[in-house]
């Protein structure tokens, strides 16, 4: 275990594990022992296929599990066992025992897009919550899918809605990437693969698993059902002491075949059988606001054409910066002083100029959210790539940095397998006091 002063706004930050190839989660058993996965994505030449470590006090490490589908990007210890969770072709839940032995729960879940099935949150009424990110950016299959670094593909699996939607016969006329000739065009549209715009008053029925989603199941897998629907990517989900479940929302982006600019990270109360606007609002504002004109496409119109027969968009209960990418949040225990009953959220940070023009960069940081009155301000910076936080059972925040991690656009990367990092942050009362 190391100290270092690297990170601001705590009075002390020690790494308990380095050299770690972009984790995701980290989670602890009763006795205080640290899991952390890995994502299994190979970049930078680091391994293919996620790994699950135990991480002793004094960053000795164990591997329990490897080759896992990528990428992992859930992890929870329930039950006496660890719960993976992870996207891959097709995404998946599985059960992992101390042992090494797999389980599966869930297998056969949407994908491969540009998100997927993330993690999961044990429920109060001993279900498993999970979410299931979008597949694409704003319901359309687009030339996006060549410049995300994490996809390059086409074709891909297209979205399934929650609920049974109408479309608009919304198409857009986009270069196409699978052709020879540089200079073609195609049309496509929503809730289809690309290239293919279906016709105003197409009915899409509603479908369990979906995408854009929070949903729920038995231990065991059994009785999947849906939560609520319209959540673009709720990369991290979770319940507060008094039983509400909220998540955070990774807005859409300048770019693809229906690009917009300007949309907030959100963080939601999911409340069942809710819609949280997905892919025609956004925090319950329409897409076609003039607050969210793209620069690099026509300004969005509407894809569904039932918005009467679906909920009213919920609004977020707090709104964080654009291109800031929240990703996981923890309630902080009694145990943690001044910052106790508050939430510690991680900003992944902004992936331009993949998603957004060149601009300041946003995120990268851990912040403070009061559900008193859902303000936010700043609290650690210093990380390259926060991801996850957790509180251990003594109090102490950890961080999981996902590491060096950049995007150069046309699909390029620049990353640097071993540079994640699992952090414990201690001093956190005065931090908070300042």
């Amino acid at each position: 275990m190391t100290t270092t002063s690297l990170i601001t706004g705590v009075e002390r930050a020690e790494v308990v594990a380095d050299g770690l190839d972009f984790p995701t989660s980290v989670t602890f058993d009763p006795s205080g022992t640290a899991y952390v996965a890995e994502s299994g994505l190979p970049f930078g030449g680091a391994e293919p296929g996620g790994r699950v470590w135990r991480v002793e006090p004094d960053g000795a490490r164990t591997l329990l599990a490897r080759g896992l589908g990528a990428p992992v990007n859930g992890l929870v210890f329930h039950d006496g066992s660890l719960i993976v969770s992870g996207g891959d072709d097709p995404g998946y839940i599985t059960r992992l025992d101390l042992d090494g032995t797999l389980t599966p729960i869930l297998d056969g879940l949407p994908g491969p897009g540009n998100y997927h099935t993330n993690m999961v949150a044990p429920g109060p009424d001993g279900k498993l919550y999970f979410s299931q990110g979008s597949l694409t950016n704003l319901a359309v299959v687009g030339t996006d899918a060549y410049d995300l670094g994490w996809l390059m593909r086409l074709p891909h699996a297209v979205d399934i809605p929650g609920y049974e939607v109408e479309l608009t016969g919304f198409a857009a006329e986009t270069p196409d990437p699978t052709s020879s000739d540089p200079q073609a065009t195609t049309r496509t549209g929503a809730f289809s693969q690309f290239g293919t715009a279906l016709p105003a008053g197409t009915r899409i029925p509603a479908g369990v698993p979906c995408t854009a989603a929070v949903m729920r199941c038995n231990p065991d897998g059994s009785d999947l059902e849906l939560v609520a629907w319209g959540i673009r990517n709720a990369y991290g989900i979770g319940f507060l002491p008094d039983g509400r479940l909220l998540a955070t929302d990774q807005s859409s982006d300048d770019r693809g075949s229906r690009p917009i600019l300007n949309v907030p990270e959100l963080i939601f109360e999911v409340r069942e059988g809710a819609w949280y606007g997905w892919p025609d609002f956004i925090g319950g504002v329409p897409v076609t606001d003039p607050r969210f004109r793209p620069t690099r496409g026509p300004h969005p119109t509407f894809v569904l054409a039932n918005h009467d027969e679906l909920p009213p968009p919920e609004p977020p209960v707090c709104v964080l910066p654009t291109n800031s990418s929240a990703t996981k949040f923890d309630a902080a225990p009694p145990s943690a002083g001044p910052l106790a009953g508050k939430l510690v959220v991680a900003l992944f940070g902004d992936e331009r100029p993949m998603t957004a023009p060149p601009g300041p960069r946003v995120g990268r940081s851990v912040i403070v959210v009061d559900p008193a009155d859902w303000s936010y301000r700043p609290f650690a910076r210093g990380f390259r790539r926060p991801i996850d936080v957790r509180f251990s059972p003594d109090g102490a925040l950890h961080v999981v940095d996902f590491g060096e991690l950049d995007m150069l656009g046309g699909g390029r990367l620049d990353a640097r397998a071993g540079s994640g990092r699992l952090w414990r942050l201690e001093g956190l009362g005065a931090a908070d006091a300042e």
